[in-house]
């Protein structure tokens, strides 16, 4: 994929004014006139856009072998602007198989538009002319889908084994088609791979693609792939085809293979024993930068808080109304929520004498599974269950909470990529008994893929809390040792319970994307770019 902005943006100067949405752009062309009698066109279709009265090329799509009804994998993401006329010029060439080089290919035809023309009508369908005239019945299709919040992009790498042959002298030469399944039962043409020659078990190069043009951002949208045996005259032969969704492919996170059976319909009708055509594998899945945030959630039940039977109390139980805890948590997790990973809430608690027969985690007192609680819901859940239960005590010891999340983070650190970065969310009443040992801990841990939010509950001094943010300056340990990095957000929840979630939402995020960068340029990890991914312009050898 590639931004035609990003690859002219000095010549063009188009970002003066703010953009109105992302379009990703996708190109057919049809009825291309053969100029050669024994042989089909090898098209390839450059885009390009005025500026100052010039043509300037900002791209191109790859070149298709032998064909005269090409649809291109090429997907052009540009910025859109309603107010300013962008105009676009597609201009269609045969290259030659001898060579990629546009100055000694032949011009098949062109066809200009404007940008807010195909974004108004979404598919923009117009005739190639050449020298004013229009070329045969050539035509080509320009099709328009804006990115509505679904711009992420994943990493995939297929490969496959045991492919049947389709060829007699030699072996299959496969390459694979993903489409889309929309909601009007059409097929949109996501990637096609480049062609692996004279093998059954190809690998096919690793390719990137966003979750918009994958799946709408419908996790469970369809997904039709498709295998063939390409051939040099374009009646490539089909070996099989199967079924597959985002979710499934999110299978392969972690580094585990997820693999699905090539099915040739006819075969499966007409062969008894007849198993598949071959097993697609997919090998890797990434989302960009690959940073999985982990959400973990601890609660103070120290007895500053108030019985939970007096309706003083902060953790005071209530039939029909939640209590201060449960505001802020609510409030404060459905923000993180919406940026963790799994949505899987590992929940602890401190500061409660627990009863003998009360199970228990280490100093969690309601951690409902090995992986956690499912979401913030979750958490409430299990808060509500163990709350009567327990009985509010003390100290209000905070380090050993930060130590066991930051336990987590040191193993993390060594792993062979460290792309999984914890953030810890504590909802106290301010009063911390152990504060030399607090910011011992933190200091440890502004060395570790982690930040920590705390959310002060109730009307209690927070001063302390605020010195561990460190805005007005270096935390430091009792020994001397500075933070390496600011890890520490403090939100008085007070000031928001009755304000804008919007503004709570700001100020809970205000430094953790920050902290995240941070932590990963000190590690001299940086976040992969497009550029590194590029697919080969060219389908066939």
């Amino acid at each position: 994929m590639s931004n035609i902005y990003e690859s002219a943006a000095n010549t063009l100067g188009l970002f003066n004014s703010p953009c109105l949405a992302k379009v990703e752009l996708r190109v057919t062309c049809k009825g291309i006139s053969d100029r050669d009698a024994l042989s089909k066109p090898d098209p390839c279709v450059l885009i390009k856009m005025q500026s100052h009265g010039q043509w300037l090329e900002v791209d191109r799509t790859e070149v298709i072998r032998s064909s005269i009804s090409p649809t291109f994998s090429k997907v052009f993401t540009v910025d859109f602007y309603f107010e300013e006329v962008q105009r676009l010029r597609y201009e269609l060439y045969d290259i030659s198989s001898n060579h990629n080089g546009i100055k000694e290919a032949d011009f098949l035809g062109a066809m200009e538009c404007t940008l807010g023309q195909i974004v108004s009508q979404r598919k923009l369908t117009k005739p190639l002319l050449k020298q004013g005239s229009t070329v045969s019945k050539s035509f080509i299709m320009v099709t328009a889908e804006e990115l509505t919040g679904n711009d992420d992009y994943v990493e995939l790498s297929f490969s496959a084994r045991k492919l049947d042959d389709k060829d007699f002298f030699s072996k299959s030469d496969p390459f694979l088609e993903i489409f889309r399944m929309n909601d009007d039962d059409t097929l949109q043409l996501v990637h096609r791979t480049e062609t692996v020659m004279n093998n059954l078990n190809p690998v096919w190069k690793t390719f990137k693609t966003s979750l918009n043009s994958l799946c709408s951002g419908d996790h469970d949208r369809p997904l039709k792939c498709t295998v063939w045996d390409w051939d040099s005259n374009g009646k490539h032969d089909y070996i099989g085809e199967y079924q597959a969704t985002f979710k499934e492919m999110r299978g392969a996170m972690d580094g585990r293979q997820v693999q699905w059976e090539c099915i040739n319909p006819k075969y499966q009708i007409k062969k008894k024993n007849y198993k598949n055509s071959g097993i697609v594998i997919l090998n890797q899945f990434k989302l960009p930068f690959d940073c999985h945030l982990s959400s973990q959630v601890a609660i103070d039940f120290t007895a500053s808080n108030g019985d939970p039977h007096n309706s003083c109390s902060l953790h005071y139980i209530h039939p029909y109304q939640p209590n201060e805890y449960l505001k802020a948590l609510v409030a404060v997790g459905e923000i993180c929520q919406d940026y963790d990973s799994d949505k899987m809430f590992p929940a602890f608690g401190f500061g409660a004498q627990i009863p003998p027969d009360f199970k228990c985690y280490c100093v969690c007192v309601f951690f409902q599974h090995v992986y956690g609680c499912a979401g913030i819901q979750g958490v409430v859940e299990a808060y509500q269950t163990c709350l009567p239960k327990l009985q509010l005590y003390g100290p209000t010891n905070i380090a050993p909470i930060i130590q066991k999340v930051a336990s987590s983070a040191s193993q993390e650190m060594h792993t062979k990529e460290a792309m999984q970065y914890f953030i810890l969310l504590i909802l106290t009443d301010g009063v911390i008994t152990d504060m030399a040992d607090t910011r011992e801990a933190i200091v440890q841990a502004s060395h570790l893929p982690m930040s920590i939010i705390i959310v002060g509950v109730g009307s209690a001094d927070f001063s302390d809390m605020q010195m561990l943010d460190g805005d007005d300056g270096i935390l430091r340990s009792p020994k001397g040792e500075p933070c390496l990095r600011d890890i520490v957000q403090f939100v008085p929840f007070r000031n928001f319970k009755h304000g804008s979630p919007a503004e709570l939402a700001k100020t809970v995020l205000a430094e953790v994307p920050n902290q995240v960068v941070d932590y990963y340029n000190n590690k001299g990890i940086k976040p992969k770019v497009p550029s590194e991914f590029e697919s080969s312009r060219t389908f066939a050898p």
